[in-house]
């Protein structure tokens, strides 16, 4: 599995490497942000956003109690956030509706961007980009589960 390094040392650094890869994503694009609370994953989405073409009036705040948000953008985005499901350790969440409409709006061309989605991987249809934010030092660690994931981040330069 292919595993890649990023610095980001300051906010602006992330939002070049979400410049990036809002440049390189495709309708059904996966990806799933992982680190601990405060550690830039909805920053990370909101900075994705913007550089689809969402509008700076329109907020991009994490969808913990909501469960999805959806933006309009090219492609379209939507932001989940599984923290409840991850965090209840229920293995009925595997069947979870909302997974089936997160594949659904997924074949449907939204790209996806999923907090705290690594163990629905497989139930979100696989073929993912992983995203784990560090804290300390401030780094991304990306690693891919397919071949259209790595792709994705094949020559990916913030």
């Amino acid at each position: 599995m292919m595993e890649r390094e990023v610095s980001l040392p300051n906010r602006r650094a992330t939002k070049l490497l979400a410049r990036a890869v809002a440049r390189r994503l495709a309708p059904g694009d996966l990806f799933v942000l992982t680190g601990p609370l405060g550690a830039g994953k909805t920053f990370f989405v909101r900075a994705v956003s913007r550089a689809l073409g969402l509008e700076a009036s329109v907020r991009v705040t994490s969808p913990t109690f909501t469960l999805v948000h959806e933006y309009a953008t090219v492609p379209p985005l939507v932001h989940a956030d599984l923290y409840r499901l991850e965090a209840s350790g229920d293995e009925a969440a595997q069947s979870d509706p909302t997974l089936l409409a997160l594949v659904e709006q997924r074949e449907q061309g939204r790209v996806l961007f999923v907090e705290w989605g690594a163990p629905f991987v497989a139930a979100l249809g696989g073929d993912a980009v992983v995203v784990d934010f560090r804290v300390s030092p401030r780094v991304a660690y990306i690693t891919v589960t397919g071949p259209r994931a790595a792709t994705c981040v094949e020559g990916l330069e913030p």
